[in-house]
């Protein structure tokens, strides 16, 4: 098995998260956006069936939760591998006086 070096696990982490992220985005964006529709009166309920994960005719319902929290793990494992892999600096020396 290939070790990935820090600039490839870089370029890995820049192509993953993007794609991980949208879906998140977008059930925080739908479920923020139909509150505020809701305090206007205006009972957006379309909004609801996509921040469930119901689009159109794929109906991703009984899997989205799971989905939306594989996702989420995925990106935190992400960040935390580019965090770990980040090389040690040596501490700040002051120049004597």
């Amino acid at each position: 098995m290939a070790v990935l070096t820090r600039s490839r696990f870089r370029k890995l982490h820049r192509w993953v998260v993007p794609i991980c992220a949208a879906p998140l985005l977008l059930t925080a964006a739908t479920g923020s956006l139909y509150t505020l529709l809701l305090e206007q009166g205006i009972d957006a309920f379309w909004l609801v069936k996509i921040h469930t994960g119901r689009f159109g005719p794929i109906n991703l319902q009984p899997y989205y939760s799971g989905i939306l929290g594989i996702l989420t793990l995925i990106t935190i494992a992400s960040g935390i591998g580019l965090l770990v892999s980040r090389p040690r600096r040596p501490p700040l020396r002051w120049p004597a006086a």
